[in-house]
């Protein structure tokens, strides 16, 4: 509290506005004829800072004298209402590049604007006409010197627009926008000053179509949050119509200028027009649940009508108008798509020319992939220039275009992802530090049919591993909590088999169990390598290493780990990552839209936390999770992908189901970790706790009680919708909590924030720092291990270094990987950080809330330097020490680029 009153002065920022053009509003100023006369403020500040509510005041309204020279201060009670003038400035931001359709159609705006085809605006006022029974309105005003300002160079230009209302109008709740141009055009914010009660926010941040393709009038809010039941009668048919629209009628082709947010099932991944190999099944139904996305309404392929026909680049996926990327944010992303073809195109030309270029043939050439890049044969070089003409525009020499960064994970420590302790510490404060589980049963238990799979128990016995337990038993190490494990056998036995059928694809079921030292370290002490049985007589074929004693068991223990780690690259791309971040967040989001006014309390805390989610996950659908698209090439699993994905429990395990947590109300977030230098875990309960902290203000703030929560038809209907529709396939699952009290809304709604924010920067923003070093967790596994009586076991004792880069992923197919995981890890420069909102006035007119929003703002900035802290501390070894990397991916924070930290609000990237 003293921090955010620090930050803020002895004042409220919301309370002590003033005008940005017009005189204090406080003050109760006489001008010359027709000028504006302003009343005292009704709105109060008390000692608490709370507004001064449910008081009847009768305070003069501002006025214009209809003659001049008389100045008349009309008050509440007149019966002969007087009219007077108010005026709105209206901030619109202006693209900074225009291609020459945008540029004449801008020139054709300003002349058709001087000849009356306006921006054309209306006050509405919370108070209904006793007459028509319907809302007030000002007079129609007609935003000023569009034309004049047409060429103004800037990012942001200022409009302003006069009403004329009368003295009874009241306060103004909403506004509507009709845009009579040709083109639409970016609205910010609207403020409105006159009125007694002070300057009136609208927090637009909406394109706003041409009347030519929409018609229908733009509504904006106030930003005076209202519950639905304290809606005044004023605003009432305009909230559910506003909400009417964004609903649609689910029928039709959406065009890239709509508003409408509905649903439908994945069935745009594949592309059955191009015959079996691109058949994908569809994700959502009973035969493979899934969570759903936004609909489109395109029409059905040729070839399968329950698969919607494809919309391949460059053409646009549709999301709802604003939700598209900004453009800044495009300008990034388009950069990176730059970036993904150079470093994909120029080498699949090169290899196409040395058939021999196919495979690294030592750790060397992967070095050359930072230290030189990739040399173009002679001659190719300005072949490919001249080809390319896109490639003039970037300012780097042919060789720059070929050459990767140095990803983090060997910038300090070259040889660090070589070593157990690394291999072990990257479960807990690497890309995915959220699969790993304490190991209370032995052996561990699968829970796949064994009538299928075969025996549930693991082949890993005691013999395997007491020896490594520093002198206890498997028992003891159990009960002194020591034991961990990364079990991906379930998740991938049931697919080995389709796997391996593919060409140049091989993996296993793979599990990993590690022992807990006394320094606070992991380290593996066997790892289970799984494939299903050939035929229904014979058991799964099972072997267990443990680490090495020789040279030969040196290099197959290497193997091994890299397929545990091709496994965990799975499982987090796929389920952690998209599914349980990307995926599950858009139902939330499309209900958001679809039943929860702008005006709603609910709606203003959660808006930060879906930006640009449904436009990621269009592009996802178009190019990185479809039929050929990067996912499929790049990762072991190929065309399954998906399935491995939708096969996934929906409810991710957290610290407490995993065993890496137990209650504990004497610890600060009431939860004990069991590994005390547990980087995720104990960075993210400080993010959670604050955003919790946050949540719960909001929600004591507006649901005093159970009954204000069940009463409020919106947030039911919101979440119901995003459970029974969203999640349709598993609506009925127990662990959906019921929204009945206070502390279940708090739950909710801290998780949604949660994964939007934190959990999906701690899975994502690591990927090419940890990750673009291909043999450090390699995505993508090319051969199995040999044993003694296969062919292939005398070609590894001859030469394990090249067999073991050979089983990794080619050249091609690692650039290609690195190429997208780079574009995937970078921040945008308009990236919207956890805690760093715009002014918090702006989108609320709640003091109380505009406090808070200070408070939680300064609590994250303390949370960054307590991660500094840790990240500088020597007794925290999995964070600290000798080439170890500090753990950044939840230092909230960050600049532009590939940082590996930063915590935006939102699934942006």
């Amino acid at each position: 509290m003293a921090a955010s009153k620090d930050m803020l002065g002895s004042s409220s920022p919301l309370l002590l506005e003033r005008s940005s053009f017009l005189p204090n509003s406080r003050d109760l100023l006489l001008r010359r004829p027709n000028e504006l006369c302003f009343s005292p403020s009704l709105v109060l500040p008390t000692r608490k800072g709370r507004l001064n509510a449910g008081r009847n005041f009768k305070a003069p309204f501002a006025a214009i004298s209809e003659k001049p020279p008389l100045i008349k201060r009309v008050w509440a009670s007149e019966e002969k209402p007087v009219k007077f003038t108010v005026r709105a400035a209206l901030t619109v931001r202006k693209k900074s590049k225009e291609d020459i359709k945008e540029t004449i159609a801008n020139h054709l705006d300003a002349l058709s604007d001087k000849i009356g085809r306006n921006v054309v605006l209306e006050l509405i006022s919370t108070h209904i006409d006793p007459k028509t029974k319907k809302a007030k309105k000002s007079s129609e005003a007609v935003l000023k010197d569009w034309s004049k300002k047409a060429n103004v160079r800037t990012e942001r230009v200022i409009y302003t627009a006069e009403f004329v209302v009368d003295s009874s109008f009241g306060e103004p709740g909403a506004i509507t926008v009709r845009n009579r141009h040709q083109r639409e055009f970016y609205l910010e914010t609207i403020v409105v000053e006159g009125f007694a009660c002070g300057p009136v926010h609208f927090d637009c941040n909406s394109w706003v179509q041409s009347s030519r393709d929409h018609p229908e009038k733009r509504i904006f809010f106030s930003n005076k949050p209202y519950l639905p039941s304290q809606t005044p009668a004023g605003l009432r048919d305009l909230r559910e119509n506003e909400l009417k629209a964004l609903r649609g009628d689910g029928k039709g082709v959406r065009k890239s200028s709509d508003r409408i947010y509905d649903y439908a099932k994945y069935n745009d991944l594949g592309n059955p027009d191009k015959g079996i190999e691109g058949v994908r099944p569809t994700l959502g139904g009973d035969e493979i649940p899934y969570p759903r996305r936004c609909r489109t309404g395109r029409p059905p392929s040729d070839s399968d009508l329950g698969a919607e026909s494809r919309v391949e680049k460059p053409y646009p996926m549709y999301v709802p108008r604003d939700e598209a990327f900004e453009e800044s944010k495009q300008d990034t992303f388009s950069a990176g798509r730059l970036k993904a073809v150079l470093h994909s195109l120029i080498p699949s030309l090169i290899a196409s020319i040395d058939a021999d270029n196919q495979d690294f043939k030592g750790f060397h050439d992967i070095d050359k992939l930072y230290k030189e890049g990739l040399l173009l044969k002679e001659g190719l070089q300005d072949h490919l220039l001249k080809k390319l003409p896109f490639v003039s525009k970037i300012q780097e020499t042919s060789q720059g275009l070929l050459r990767y960064d140095t990803p983090n994970i060997i910038s300090k420590d070259k040889y660090a992802w070589l070593r157990d302790d690394e291999f072990a510490r990257q479960a807990i404060a690497g890309i995915n530090p959220v699969n790993i589980e304490r190991l209370q049963v032995f052996p561990p238990m699968s829970k796949l049919d064994p009538e299928i799979y075969g025996p549930q128990e693991s082949s890993i016995k005691e013999e395997h591993i007491v020896g490594q337990l520093n002198g206890m038993t498997v028992q003891q190490a159990i009960e002194a909590e020591k034991l961990y494990m990364l079990d991906f056998h379930d998740a991938y036995l049931p697919f080995i088999e389709r796997i391996n059928a593919l060409d140049g694809r091989k993996a296993y079921a793979t599990r990993t169990i590690f022992f807990l030292s006394q320094t606070g370290t992991l380290k593996p002490v066997a790892i289970e390598l799984s494939l299903p049985s050939t035929t229904p007589s014979r058991p799964p074929k099972r072997r267990v290493l443990t680490p090495p004693t020789d040279a030969t068991t040196h290099w197959k223990w290497q193997m091994a780990k890299a397929h545990v780690c091709s496994n965990d690259a799975g499982v987090h791309q796929l389920v952690n990552h998209w599914l349980r971040t990307h995926a599950c967040m858009e139902p939330f989001i499309l209900a958001a839209h679809r039943r929860l006014s702008a005006m709603h309390p609910v709606f203003k805390l959660l808006h930060p936390h879906m930006r640009y989610t449904l436009e990621i996950n269009a592009l996802a659908r178009q190019s990185l999770i479809n039929a050929g698209g990067v996912i499929e090439s790049c990762f072991t699993p190929g065309q399954y992908c998906m399935e491995i994905s939708a096969a996934a429990k929906a409810s991710p395990p957290d610290l407490v189901r995993r065993g890496m947590a137990v209650p504990d109300p004497t610890q600060p977030h009431g939860l004990r970790l069991l590994i005390d230098d547990y980087p995720y875990a104990s960075d993210g309960l400080l993010i959670w706790s604050a955003i919790e902290k946050w949540v719960r203000t909001n929600v004591d703030r507006y649901y005093p009680d159970a009954a204000r929560i069940k009463s409020d038809a919106e947030l039911q209907a919101w979440y119901a919708e995003s459970i029974r529709v969203g999640h349709a396939d598993k609506k009925d699952e127990p662990w959906w909590p019921a929204l009945d009290r206070p502390e279940h809304l708090t739950s909710v709604l801290t998780t949604l924030i949660w994964l939007a924010s934190a959990q999906h920067a701690a899975l994502n923003f690591g990927q090419y720092p940890l990750g673009g070093y291909i043999p450090n967790r390699p995505p993508l596994m090319r051969r199995l291990i040999p044993d003694e009586s296969d062919p292939e076991h005398s070609n590894f004792l001859a030469d394990p270094q090249r067999f073991y880069l050979s089983s990794m992923p080619s050249l091609l197919q690692a650039i290609n990987f690195m190429a997208v995981v780079d574009t995937l890890s970078t921040h945008s420069p308009d990236e919207e950080y956890l805690g760093e909102r715009q002014q918090p006035s702006t989108w609320t007119e709640d003091a109380e809330i505009v406090e808070a929003a200070y408070e939680f703002s300064a609590e994250i900035r303390r949370i960054e330097a307590v991660i500094e802290r840790r990240n500088a501390d020597p007794k925290l070894k999995n964070r600290c020490g000798a080439g170890v990397l500090p753990y950044e991916l939840l230092v909230p924070s960050s600049s532009p680029g590939v940082t590996c930290r930063g915590v935006p609000n939102s699934v942006s990237i």
